[in-house]
């Protein structure tokens, strides 16, 4: 190599920090330096080792690590993202050294032992992106993997990252047993078995050294516990009793024993100038396991507008989060003398898993519920949206006492379902899937929005109804609306399948095609698969739907326009259906 001349190659950058490094040092130097070395010794170093990694350098609180493979560079960060979470599972929630991880494949500089770049750079800025235990990797990363790792990547979409030319597609990836993390698993909760969920919104720290903040503080946790609070299923401790722990040092699990709650929402404030910071974080006090963590930025030209939006994101964001994990807290316990609820719980864990044999005990055990309860409307509700789901994945037939069950089920919870939102969104959805009647579907989902306006799920419901209704237009904002609130929740392919229909009714085939691929990453089935076929069919893309029409004879047996189309929801419109079925024959359906 001539002199002068820059060496460069392509390699996975995996770039890790400590959460709360300056914290940890200040309360104890050398206890956070002993654990911090025991850690790289027993676990880190060993794992980069067997992953064929080089540890580039270290900082006080951070590394970064070169890999020749991006396979292991992914595999490498779950080992060690796991084997931190069990060995915390013992230790203090003060005194736990947790990381978050970037990864990145690209092009670096290499000086000596060292390496530069925009390569290395994009692993940094997914690292100060990654909640506390996560791992953020790039388009480029997804891509390069493909199926060769039992990992799931959960697509952020284009984010902007400091100091970087062009958008960045980030994906957060976790293991696909579960999005929990894994010392959630390490206790069982000491909770009794029907006891609700609960939770406590502590006081706000204020980290801006100005008094005069405080208001803006305790402001922000009255706006959260007053959202949290209008979602029924979930107890929440009240305000006053809340902030008898302003100004303590806590201990999380301390709070929960003597509040009786389940999950602890603490976090801060941190004023610069007249920009704002507000970081928090959702604990399973049970496990001491984050659930959830985040942080948001904003101006206080307007400090009430402010903390509407915050506390709008905050609730969206953590509502679908305590969701599931109830309802696998509630999957591992034993079977025997279960109540009502625990059955309604167990139901929902296996609804998520959108497969036909789960969402038929799923149905089983809501009646079973039903028979120990027999006035348990959220049980009505839920074997109505079930329903829906079954008709439109081909899992029961079109017509017949399956449907006209789900029918009357919803009918009766919207009847008795009072302020219940949650029960008057999903009941609402469930009388346009399967009786086609969308003016009372609309008018229940939307009196659930009024009821509570930080309900993503009631939003993306909207969304799917408008577009049957041959609304493109209000579906899409309902869709985005939905995804703003909760970008991560379980219900997110209704948000994709909703933009999808829009689209293809207007004609956009293109971004239609876009978001009937992400509703199928999202595990949508059949419904995700129809779209796509149709979509591609109006783009001429008939090699494609060659495809798609394979896969469409695993659950058809003699697939045709007219077979397809008598599983689509009962409340698309006639119009719509005629642009869904002309893509259909478009694409060889005869």
């Amino acid at each position: 190599m001539g002199e002068g001349r820059v060496e460069r190659r392509l390699a996975a950058i995996l770039a890790a920090d400590v959460v709360g490094y300056s914290r940890l040092m200040g309360e104890d130097e050398a206890g956070t330096l002993a654990r911090l070395r025991t850690h790289r010794r027993e676990l880190i170093d060993p794992q980069v080792a067997e992953h064929k990694g080089r540890i580039v350098k270290t900082t006080g609180d951070g590394i970064l690590v070169e890999f020749a493979s991006v396979v292991e560079a992914v595999a490498c960060a779950l080992a060690v993202q796991r084997g931190m979470e069990e060995r915390n599972g013992e230790t203090p929630e003060r005194q736990r050294i947790v990381f978050r991880v970037g990864i990145n494949l690209g092009d670096v500089i290499v000086d000596d032992s060292d390496i530069h770049g925009d390569g290395v750079n994009v692993a940094a800025r997914l690292e100060g992106l990654a909640e506390p235990g996560g791992i953020y990797a790039s388009g480029t990363v997804r891509d390069h993997i493909g199926d060769r790792l039992d990992a799931r990547f959960d697509d952020l979409g284009e984010q902007s990252l400091k100091n970087i030319a062009r958008p960045v597609r980030v994906y957060r990836v976790c293991p696909t047993d579960t999005a929990t993390t894994a010392a959630s698993f390490a206790a069982s909760p000491v909770w009794a078995l029907s006891d609700r969920p609960s939770l406590v919104v502590l006081p706000f720290q204020n980290m801006s050294g100005d008094p005069e903040q405080e208001y803006f503080a305790d402001g922000m946790v009255e706006e959260i516990t007053t959202a949290i609070a209008r979602f029924p299923w979930l107890s929440v401790i009240a305000r006053n009793t809340a902030f008898t722990y302003k100004g303590k040092a806590v201990d999380v699990k301390q709070v929960a024993r003597e509040l009786g709650v389940r999950y602890v929402l603490e976090g801060s404030v941190r004023k610069a100038g007249n920009r704002v910071r507000i970081t928090g974080q959702l604990i399973d006090a049970a496990t001491g396991a984050h659930l959830w963590a985040d942080r948001f930025d904003g101006g206080l030209d307007d400090v009430f507008d402010l903390q509407d939006e915050v506390a709008s994101r905050v609730v969206g964001a953590i509502e679908p989060r305590l969701r599931l994990t109830e309802a696998e807290r509630v999957m591992r316990q034993p079977t025997e003398s279960l109540h009502a609820y625990d059955l309604y719980l167990r139901a929902t864990a296996l609804s998520y898993k959108r497969t036909e044999a789960s969402l038929a005990e799923a149905v089983r055990l809501a009646n079973q519920a039903l028979e120990l309860d027999p006035a348990f409307v959220p049980m009505m509700m839920k074997i109505g949206i079930w329903r829906v789901l079954q008709l439109n994945r081909h899992w029961i037939p079109n017509c017949g006492l399956q449907v006209d069950e789900g029918i009357r089920m919803a009918q009766q919870a919207i009847t008795a379902a009072g302020d219940n939102s949650e029960v008057l969104d999903c009941a609402g959805f469930a009388l346009a899937g399967l009786a086609g009647d969308n003016d009372s579907a609309l008018a229940a989902i939307d009196r659930a929005i009024v009821l509570n306006p930080n309900f993503a799920d009631a939003f993306a419901h909207r969304a799917l109804v408008l577009a049957w209704s041959n609304r493109p237009a209000e579906a899409i904002v309902a869709a985005e609306h939905a995804m703003r609130l909760s970008p991560h929740g379980p219900t997110t392919i209704g948000y994709s399948l909703a933009q999808a229909v829009a689209h293809l009714t207007i004609g956009s085939y293109e971004p239609g095609l876009a978001c009937a691929e992400q509703a199928m990453r999202q595990n949508a089935g059949l419904p995700a698969l129809r779209l796509k076929l149709s979509l591609l069919g109006h783009l001429g893309r008939r090699e494609e739907a060659s495809k798609c029409l394979h896969r469409m004879r695993e659950t058809y047996l003699e697939p045709s326009v007219a077979a397809v189309m008598s599983d689509m929801p009962k409340g698309m419109s006639p119009e719509v259906a005629a642009r869904m079925a002309e893509g259909l024959r478009k694409a060889g359906l005869p």
